[in-house]
């Protein structure tokens, strides 16, 4: 399968219409996008969180995905790119923008004691830092997505190691679940479980 094979939702070729304009280049692939609708669809009246909001392409996708019970809370600290999603996405009522340094973000949804069916980690925060505190706001059965995984050329010098420390630290939680697929730009989905 490739690119135009997918059905595009309309909000998100908007979106990366002016993304385009913008020259923004860190959205996530179509093919990564179809596969966040496929998994938001799978959770009904699922509640959402999306790390790196970016322009709004995976914000879109996910909220194409979602039945009419489901939420989504999406974080983004830069106010240029997040006003591009909110242009087009700040009609959905079910989504809920976040502009703010994502560790303060996931602190007030720790004090509130909120938690996600899935939870999509397109940033640093929740990937590189602020692990374990994001898997805490996984419900089991919940899942833990991050692309990004294979080698891509705006890698800094070095991040090839981190990417292998964070394959191993989720490798070793017993309380997941991994499928690594080797497709688009590297996807890990976790699956949390209940350890006796």
């Amino acid at each position: 399968m490739n690119d135009q094979d997918i059905n595009i939702p309309s909000a998100v070729e908007q979106i990366l219409s002016e993304t385009d304009d913008i020259e923004f280049q860190m959205t996530s692939e179509l093919s990564v996008g179809a596969l966040l609708q496929t998994l938001a669809a799978s959770k009904p009246a699922g509640h959402f969180l999306e790390l790196g909001t970016g322009t709004g392409v995976a914000t879109a996708w996910l909220a194409s995905g979602m039945d009419a019970q489901s939420k989504l809370v999406t974080v983004e600290n830069d106010s240029a790119v997040a006003a591009i999603a909110q242009k087009y996405l700040d009609n959905n009522l079910q989504i809920s923008f976040h502009v703010e340094d994502a560790a303060a973000s996931l602190e007030h949804i720790e004090q509130i004691g909120q938690q996600f069916d899935l939870i999509f980690a397109d940033t640093w925060t929740g990937k590189y830092t602020h692990l374990e505190r994001v898997l805490d706001l996984l419900k089991p059965g919940g899942l833990y997505v991050i692309d990004d995984m294979l080698p891509q050329e705006n890698w800094p010098e070095g991040h090839d190691v981190k990417v292998a420390e964070l394959v191993k630290v989720l490798e070793s939680n017993r309380e997941l679940l991994l499928t690594k697929l080797n497709w688009a730009s590297g996807i890990i989905i976790a699956a949390k479980r209940t350890v006796y």
